[in-house]
């Protein structure tokens, strides 16, 4: 092994040599405003979950009907300038987050797609605006102020209308060819739901229980391609008051043909409580193997997760896209304590059969083993279990004046036993149109 460490060691100096000798990203800058983009980002979607069990514990009294039934337009500005020239490049980021509701209704609402009035109905309009500063050496950039992030262990959820944003300071360094490190501090995360910092604070709608938020994130990661067909990372995370991560990621991409390929990725996270462990006693270990076969135009993966410990895999206060497992699809994670779960799943792309820009997935998870426990913490079932069923089709416009313009439909049939969860039919359609201003 002590050789291997040293392959690696002389493989990452003589990229860095490569890479140093070669003109880096500040060296070739054009400028603040030369290099400025400025995009608009339109969703609109449409969301209904119906629970099939009526107004169960998961619909809760909001939704006497047992459904939650909402659509809502969603408008980003996001404005990325370039930096100045010399050593040391600075410029800034700008974004405008805005929402509108195009139905809801108090006995509807609670997917995710707005916020709360006193009533008990979506806002109307919601409108949040933020900003950062940005300063750049060579290829190492250090962001302070309000963001989107997408590490495995302090990711930004995008799955409703707008996304989660966060306000911290993030390094990120590319000195060394194939080789990406991070450092990060945030101190306040922003729903999806809410327009004003730390607003994941408040009550969970589904549980009813106080979050007190986020007070400090610490992250830490590394990245490294050795080939262009295999990489590894590791990632750690110290949430305070909550819990300590570390990630690790391995993939590897075996090409066949031209036309087939085999692919292997493995992810896993280590979650530990820390201080005031407002999470709960966290000690969780959770991972998944994902093998897919492509061929043409067809693609087919298995996958399987296990999770282990005194409690399931536990996330959200640290963003609610911090899951980067195989078996995190549409409506449930299969994270709960103690739970193996198998995937099965199907994509095709209709390019090769004339049809470019469209294409259809489905797949099938089934979870067992799942230990379920009471308010009090014993446990009252030890082999709980959960399965879902995915459709999805998306086609997304190739030219003319509506380039780009795509439409998604999300179809998920969820069903588990009562002891873990209702069952749910969750149903989306996306509409989604971005636009390239400068």
């Amino acid at each position: 092994m002590q050789v291997m460490k040293w392959s690696v060691i002389a493989l990452a100096v003589a990229a860095g040599s490569t890479q140093m000798a070669m003109a880096s990203s500040q060296s070739e800058s054009n400028g603040l405003i030369e290099d400025t983009s400025f995009d608009i980002f339109n969703r609109v979607l449409y969301m209904n979950r119906d629970f099939r069990n009526g107004p169960n514990s998961a619909s809760t009294s909001t939704n006497p009907a047992g459904y939650r039934e909402e659509t809502g337009l969603g408008i980003r500005l996001l404005l990325e300038s370039g930096f100045t020239q010399g050593t040391v490049g600075v410029g800034f980021d700008a974004h405008s987050l805005s929402s509108i509701k195009i139905d809801s209704g108090r006995g509807r609402y609670g997917n995710g797609l707005f916020g709360q009035t006193g009533d008990g109905r979506g806002d109307d309009t919601q409108t949040e605006v933020g900003g950062a500063i940005k300063f750049r050496v060579s290829d190492t950039v250090l962001k302070y102020g309000n963001q989107m992030t997408a590490s495995p262990v302090f990711a930004t959820d995008d799955s409703r209308i707008l996304p989660e944003v966060t306000t911290g300071t993030l390094l990120t360094s590319n000195e060394i060819e194939g080789l990406e490190l991070s450092a990060g501090r945030f101190t306040a995360m922003s729903s999806q739901v809410g327009s004003y910092r730390d607003s994941i604070n408040g009550r969970d709608s589904d549980t009813g229980l106080k979050n007190p938020g986020l007070t400090s994130a610490n992250i830490f990661g590394a990245s490294y391609s050795f080939t262009d067909n295999f990489s590894a990372a590791v990632h750690h995370s110290d949430v305070e008051d909550y819990f300590k991560k570390i990630y690790v990621n391995l993939n590897y991409n075996l090409p066949i043909t031209d036309d087939q390929a085999l692919n292997f990725d493995l992810n896993g996270y280590k979650t530990t409580g820390e201080g005031d462990e407002l999470a709960g006693e966290v000690d969780n270990k959770i991972w998944s193997l994902a093998a897919a076969y492509s061929v043409g135009a067809h693609t087919f993966t298995v996958a399987h997760q296990r999770s282990s410990g005194d409690a399931g895999y536990v996330y959200g206060v640290d963003g609610g896209g911090t899951i980067f497992l195989a078996n995190s699809v549409q409506f449930s994670d299969f994270n709960g304590e103690n739970e193996n779960s198998w995937q099965a799943r199907y994509d095709i792309d209709m390019a090769t059969f004339g049809v470019p820009g469209l294409s259809f997935m489905t797949r099938y998870i089934v979870g067992d083993n799942i230990t379920t426990r009471d308010d009090d913490g014993f446990v009252t079932d030890g082999d709980a279990q959960e399965r879902e069923i995915n459709l999805e089709a998306k086609y997304v416009i190739q030219d003319g004046a509506a380039k780009d313009l795509s439409f998604r439909i999300r179809n998920a049939f969820y069903r588990a036993d009562n002891s873990y969860s209702g069952d749910v039919n969750d149903f989306r359609l996306i509409v989604e149109y971005p636009l390239s201003v400068l």
